[in-house]
């Protein structure tokens, strides 16, 4: 599954993630290169606490 991740620099140069069709989804680096690792592991995370909870899982649309 892919979600979009928006990726914006704050006032301190510390790199923000945000998955925004998971919400709450967030997660940060010094580098852009570390935001990426570390929302990946952020995604995996959020999606096996759905699942562990029998929650469902967000979809999001082909093209989008």
């Amino acid at each position: 599954m892919k979600y979009r991740v928006i990726i914006e620099q704050d006032e301190d140069s510390i790199f923000i993630a945000e998955v925004p069709a998971l919400p709450g989804c967030i997660s940060q680096g010094n580098t852009r290169s570390e935001a990426i690792k570390n929302i990946l592991e952020a995604i995996e995370v959020y999606l096996e606490s759905l699942k562990a909870h029998g929650e469902p899982i967000p979809l999001v649309p082909c093209g989008v």
